[in-house]
């Protein structure tokens, strides 16, 4: 589903190289994990897999489902199957959660070929998924994000992405900010994704968010570049042990 191709990038027009030749295969179906000490190229590699303009691609490629995705804008990407639920969602006052996501679905909707929910239709599903979520109707009546603690709004990013149902979701340190409770309600709601048909990457520093999400294949970045790969208890050995071999190694 997912191929990246000795990726090397940089910050535009900065001369500092941040990934550094990342090789990456997600096959539908497939959780794997990235982890690695800050500043390592985490969270770049989400930002450019969704298309953030920041970024200049200097080699190498990305293909999603065979397709050139660098080729694609954010809009055909997310069209096509994909998304980034982010470590820090922003509020946007003035734009209501509801037709947000109304908007959002509909546009996918229409991408895919299909018609457009009826408001009935549309409220009824929205209702079941945030019952999952423990997202009452009266976030959803508030702007988007707007008031919302950290774990409310990573709860709303989960909301949108179990609507959207794409094919393949990426979790750019999904755990950040989040307490005991609200990282087990957020992590439900990732796992009901889970599927032969999708994909997902999940981005983290720390082993407690892979004992809800628990990843097929886990990856270490260190100064843009995957050092190593291992299976689930690649991240028990991390969290013993910390980055500092893996850092050494990347050198």
């Amino acid at each position: 589903m997912l191929e990246i191709k000795n990726l090397h990038a940089r910050i535009a027009e900065d001369e500092a190289e941040i990934l550094r030749g990342i090789d990456l295969t997600v096959n539908p179906g497939e959780v794997h994990a990235v982890m690695g000490p800050n500043g390592s190229g985490k969270s770049t590699l989400s930002y450019i897999l969704a298309g953030k303009e920041d970024y200049e691609i200097t080699e190498g490629e990305i293909l999603f489902n065979g397709e050139n995705m660098l080729d694609m804008e954010p809009d055909e990407r997310a069209a096509a199957g994909m998304f980034l639920a982010f470590q820090y969602p922003i509020e946007i006052p003035g734009v209501a959660t509801m037709e947000f996501l109304k908007t959002a679905l509909n546009a996918q909707r229409k991408a895919r070929g299909e018609d457009p929910l009826s408001i009935p239709d549309f409220m009824k599903t929205v209702k079941a998924k945030a019952a999952d979520l423990n997202i009452s109707m009266d976030m959803l009546k508030r702007p988007l994000n707007v008031g919302f603690s950290g774990g409310e709004k990573k709860r709303s990013e989960i909301l949108q992405m179990s609507l959207l149902e794409p094919k393949l979701c990426v979790l750019d340190e999904t755990d950040s900010g989040l307490d005991i409770d609200a990282l087990r309600i957020v992590s439900e709601g990732v796992n009901k994704l889970r599927s032969p048909e999708r994909a997902m990457v999940v981005i983290t520093h720390y082993q407690r968010l892979l004992d809800h999400i628990v990843p097929d294949v886990v990856h270490v970045l260190s100064r843009g570049k995957i050092v190593k790969t291992g299976d689930k208890a690649l991240a028990l050995e991390l969290e013993k042990n910390g980055y500092a071999d893996y850092v050494d190694a990347a050198a």
